[in-house]
């Protein structure tokens, strides 16, 4: 397959490349930088020794005329500023503009070529269901929430939606990706591996997670699958507690856990982005599981311990 990446230079982007540069696809990321900065020499163009080689695109490479001849399986669009900063009003206008302006100049490009991919994965998040401490989301529910972060996702989605028609869209709303090199996991961790692990808050809050290889197989599962179409929820069956999740991850480690974190503490050194481990959903994966995805790793002390054996 011919496989083009936005923000493939990521977190899940790159683990995604690297995954299917080891299945011998042909990967090409979208950025902004000049493809000379990452010429297929490079040993970073290259997941292992064997795999593909890995192509660089800029957007005004995209942009020109000779770009609408470029054959293309499938896309994935993964960019958007990261939520891991403090959230001023100019944050978040990058946030949010970030993601919209990235979908809008891969529908417009995708909706220039002579022959269309025949499915688009746009990113997403569960933060589209706004946050509960009773309720239980999955695709069938309603996105009903007014704050932040919902309101982003909304429009993230919108934007998605207008721009791919015609196109097979699965719309993956990811949760936190558990992962060595990347994400919040090593943050979430550190405290445990110092031995001043404890819960964050009430701890009740729900931390609907994923680990990073059961993202990548989910998002090739749904490449692969003509039939997944829609909203995804890329979470783990088994949800868990902010108070569970620390138990664990602590107990994998053999870490002590006895030092909470106030909520009014983290919300003086974060702000409002303290939202991101003060508040949470209960997420389920309906349609992964409906469809048939098996994943590898759905109980979080086995995921802990795997990441454990790889630091």
């Amino acid at each position: 397959m011919k496989i083009y990446i936005t923000g493939g230079t990521g977190f899940i982007g790159n683990a995604l490349a690297s995954y299917w540069q080891q299945q011998g696809h042909h990967v090409a990321v979208i950025t902004r930088g000049k493809p000379e900065q990452h010429s297929q020499g490079d040993p970073k163009s290259q997941a292992r020794e064997g795999a593909a080689p890995l192509d660089y695109l800029t957007w005004e490479q995209l942009a020109q005329p000779s770009s609408r001849g470029i054959e293309v399986d499938a896309v994935v669009n993964l960019a958007g500023t990261s939520l891991n900063q403090r959230w001023t009003g100019r944050a978040k206008d990058s946030i949010l503009h970030s993601r919209l302006q990235t979908t809008d100049l891969t529908a417009k490009w995708v909706q220039s070529l002579n022959s269309k991919p025949e499915v688009i994965i746009q990113g997403s998040a569960v933060g589209i269901y706004g946050t509960s401490l009773t309720d239980t989301f999955d695709e069938n529910s309603q996105p009903e929430a007014d704050d932040f972060l919902a309101n982003v996702t909304r429009q993230w989605e919108t934007a998605a939606e207008d721009g791919f028609r015609g196109i097979r869209l699965v719309k993956l709303r990811t949760g936190v990706v558990l992962g060595n090199k990347g994400g919040a996991y090593p943050l979430m961790r550190l405290p445990i591996l110092f031995g001043a692990g404890g819960k964050i808050g009430s701890g009740r809050q729900w931390v609907p997670w994923i680990h990073i290889q059961d993202i990548v197989a989910l998002i090739d599962f749904c490449v692969k699958h003509s039939e997944v179409e829609g909203a995804v929820n890329a979470v783990s069956p088994n949800p868990v507690t902010n108070d569970e999740f620390g138990r664990i991850v602590s107990r994998v480690h053999r870490r002590p856990y006895w030092l909470p974190l106030p909520a009014f503490a983290l919300r003086t050194m974060l702000g409002e982005m303290s939202v991101l481990l003060l508040e949470g959903q209960r997420v389920l994966p309906q349609a992964a599981l409906q469809h048939g995805f098996h994943f590898q790793y759905p109980e979080l002390e086995s995921a802990a311990a795997n990441l454990k054996t790889r630091q």
